[in-house]
């Protein structure tokens, strides 16, 4: 049985549990999430295999349970992690080094690339603005020949954008607009606000210097100047520029390859009849989205069933046709946890606890040469656990440079916590206004790693360090969903 059966079970026996507590975490904002080691771009390792196992590739089925054994006896010996649980910057410091960026990359239309991680930087083409242009719809003229004429000056040409004029007659004005081209000759744009137009000319009701409201040839960005790094995940704002300096289409790193698999015999798939002692397999759907949300390519392994033997065949499975392989459930120490010690038996595992709450038995290691990451069973575990370790892992596997934690918001908080915690706890929290404007973090009134109710209630994570109380109005550290998840807004 897995830890989520039990957690759940447990909740649905007992109720809501009390909410734990928060606090100020002061040291997070520093220290979580910092850029632990470079990561080296080396390509995705195969495994040793003897002549049964290339045989088996070379038709195309998996290697059996015995082989990957058998291959990996012949690499190297298990190595089992600390038993001691490190803290939450350590296992994050940990899991980044040993991070490394996918091979392969593809060129795609800019239109297409929404998501995407950019693998070699954009370079302007062209000075932008081409030209100098108007930065308002008004009239171009010389700041010169208005001064000796009283304020009024006679039309002569219109300027549209997407138009180029004629250079402009001495002692005459152009009416222009925005974005177009500047006619030669002039040396200042007028808004047509301060402007009434009188006979056929225009009079200027406003004192003006030379030089206004022009926008200058490549003030923004210059021909040949990087446009965006490479290692950037594009977002619109990144696809309109990249548009705007002439890129057609951009190289961005192939999509990374994530299998993902749930254990446990009490899951059932929705809109299947459940039998006494099953639950619907709400983390299916959870991790699928998060995968999906960080542009990953998911390949859905389903439900393995607490088997050892069906547990190691999946996962092995699984590190033959991924760049990465995740689980959720089995991960504990419960007669029916079988994820850990079949990842110790085909490879090995190097992170299994780490002090903090929900997720205590995070796991971390390789199955042969394809990195493994698991999480406990229980869904707001799943969550937590991938929101803080999983994202940034995926994320420098994907080739973004900067990818770390969030710095937390620092808000009051609207609760108390009398009763220090043992561990860093992450607990379910919202912002909340008062009449006034004013901003607090309210929390949620279970701690219970398996409410998945407090996921769709929050707009984010408080953070609680260990031995500390809270009062009402303490600063305390607040990591909004929106930080945390792409697309995941926060109310």
């Amino acid at each position: 049985m897995t830890s989520s059966m039990h957690d759940n079970r447990h909740t649905a026996a007992t109720g809501s549990h009390a909410a734990t507590t928060t606090d100020t975490d002061r040291e997070t904002q520093t220290t979580f999430g910092q850029d632990a080691a470079t990561s080296a771009r080396t390509p995705k390792g195969t495994s040793v295999k003897d002549a049964r196992d290339t045989a088996a590739a070379q038709s195309g089925d998996p290697p059996s349970v015995n082989d990957c054994e058998a291959s990996q006896i012949a690499q190297s010996s298990t190595r089992s992690p600390a038993t001691k649980p490190l803290s939450v910057e350590e296992a994050s410091t940990q899991l980044l080094a040993a991070a490394r960026v996918i091979d392969g990359s593809e060129w795609l239309p800019t239109m297409d690339c929404l998501g995407r991680v950019l693998a070699k930087p954009v370079i302007s083409r062209a000075d932008l603005p081409g030209w100098d242009n108007s930065a308002m719809d008004g009239y171009a003229l010389r700041a010169a020949d208005l001064q000796a004429s009283n304020g009024w000056l006679p039309l002569s040409q219109r300027i549209a954008a997407g138009h180029c004029g004629t250079p402009l007659m001495p002692g005459t004005a152009a009416r222009i607009f925005t974005g177009a081209p500047l006619p030669e000759g002039a040396d200042t744009v007028v808004v047509q606000e301060v402007c009434e137009p009188e006979r056929d000319g225009v009079r200027v009701n406003a004192e003006i210097s030379a030089g206004d409201n022009i926008r200058r040839r490549g003030e923004e960005l210059q021909a040949g100047s990087q446009v965006l790094a490479a290692g950037t995940r594009l977002g619109p704002q990144h696809l309109g520029l990249a548009a705007g300096v002439g890129a057609a289409q951009l190289q961005v790193f192939r999509r990374l390859r994530v299998a993902m698999l749930a254990s446990g015999d009490e899951l059932v798939m929705p809109g299947e009849p459940l039998a006494p002692g099953q639950i619907y397999n709400s983390n299916r759907f959870l991790f699928r989205a998060l995968l999906q949300g960080l542009g990953c390519e998911v390949i859905d392994l389903g439900i393995v069933k607490d088997d050892r033997e069906a547990t190691l065949a999946a996962l092995s499975h699984a590190a033959e046709q991924a760049d990465l392989v995740m689980a959720s459930g089995g991960v504990s120490v419960g007669e029916e946890d079988h994820v850990r010690p079949a990842v110790e038996q085909l490879g090995s595992l190097d992170l299994w606890r780490v002090a903090m709450k929900p997720g205590k038995p995070l796991a971390f290691g390789r199955i042969r040469e394809t990195p493994f990451i698991g999480s406990p069973g229980n869904p707001v575990s799943l969550f937590v656990t991938f929101c803080l370790f999983a994202r940034p892992f995926i994320e420098r596997m994907q080739g973004i440079s900067a990818a770390r934690m969030p710095t937390p918001l620092m808000l009051p908080a609207g609760f108390e916590l009398t009763k220090p915690v043992k561990r860093h706890d992450y607990q379910r929290a919202r912002v909340a206004f008062d009449s006034a404007g004013q901003a607090s973090i309210q929390r949620f009134h279970s701690s219970s790693s398996a409410a998945l109710s407090s996921l769709t209630w929050a707009n984010g994570l408080v953070v609680i360090p260990p031995g500390e109380s809270i009062a009402i109005g303490d600063l305390v550290a607040f990591l909004p969903f929106s930080e945390l998840v792409p697309g995941c807004a926060s109310r």
